[in-house]
């Protein structure tokens, strides 16, 4: 996937999650019992908050709504708080927090020696691993610290995300809803009005093979209301919403396979360790970190500090 579409498609998401006001759950990246991921990420981002020094400048790399901050601030209020995202459009932080959008973790918009801490929480994967590192080693202060909560492949955030990713290719390929929809359409200077059968039944089907609220629902449902709500309306208009609606789909899938590879590079964790200690950060510590319902870990945490 090119970085252009990548970024896409995390401007999307973002966009369209600050609208919903659902940014601090993560919307449909996390599993269900998504509440005890969060949980275990406060408690991490807590503990790590208490190691810092009064006053200090911390930065968050691709820090989305600026989640990871706002958990720092719970018990830090001292510390002076900046993010940055490579999406253009991000939700707006609270007071106390200093978020930019569209700059690079690859290329950071700050002096040398800034900080005394750099975090990220599934962003750092995401980069240019190589560039990235050295962009850090650059504006941490000589012994401050980076933490570094990262995506494990076998986690169950990949595996709710992929069994999403199956749920949309169900509903716009296996069952081609968006064309059969479109083609309807074209059936209306005929004389034939109805909708199709397949689409009528398609709600039903999406839940039974994937569950209710599943994305085939979500999809399949959006699909029949755009026709029954837009039977009486110009074809055009339909065609507008049922072409958003098959956008959408593309731009989850493009998060999706963005957050798988991204998994996979964090996943190598010798390679992320070796390029992170060329860049001059030596690793400190690790932990597995789990959301007390799945039998495997979601993520890992891992601290290194700068060595000159």
């Amino acid at each position: 996937m090119s970085e252009d579409a990548t970024d896409n498609a995390w401007n999307t998401f973002w966009d369209r999650e600050r609208k919903a006001g659902r940014a601090d759950n993560g919307g449909g990246c996390l599993p269900a019992g998504w509440q005890g991921i969060a949980d275990t990420q406060k408690r991490v981002w807590h503990s790590f908050s208490r190691t810092l020094p009064k006053g200090a400048r911390v930065l968050d790399l691709a820090t989305g709504d600026g989640i990871v901050l706002k958990m720092i601030m719970e018990k830090r209020r001292d510390l002076n708080l900046f993010g940055v995202d490579r999406a253009e459009s991000i939700p707006t932080p609270p007071a106390g927090i200093t978020l930019r959008g569209g700059v690079s973790m690859e290329d950071i918009p700050y002096p040398d020696n800034r900080f005394a801490a750099v975090t990220s929480q599934f962003g750092f994967e995401y980069g240019d691993i190589e560039r990235a590192a050295a962009e850090i080693a650059r504006v941490i202060q000589p012994s401050g610290k980076l933490g570094l909560i990262t995506h494990r492949l076998s986690g169950p955030i990949v595996s709710h995300n992929r069994k999403r990713k199956e749920q949309i290719a169900w509903a716009i390929e296996t069952e081609g809803l968006i064309d059969t929809a479109r083609n309807s359409l074209g059936l209306r200077d005929a004389g034939i009005a109805a909708i199709p059968q397949a689409i009528i039944d398609a709600p039903a089907k999406g839940a039974s093979t994937f569950g209710n609220g599943s994305a085939a629902w979500e999809i399949a449902e959006a699909v029949r209301q755009t026709l029954h709500m837009g039977r009486n309306d110009d074809p055009a208009r339909v065609r507008a919403i049922l072409d958003d609606i098959q956008a959408q789909a593309s731009n989850e899938m493009g998060r999706i396979a963005s957050l798988e590879s991204a998994a996979a590079t964090a996943s190598d964790v010798d390679n992320v360790v070796a390029v992170l200690e060329k860049a001059g950060l030596a690793f400190r510590s690790e932990a597995l970190l789990t959301d007390g319902v799945s039998a495997s870990p979601f993520a890992d945490f891992r601290t290194y500090a700068r060595v000159d």
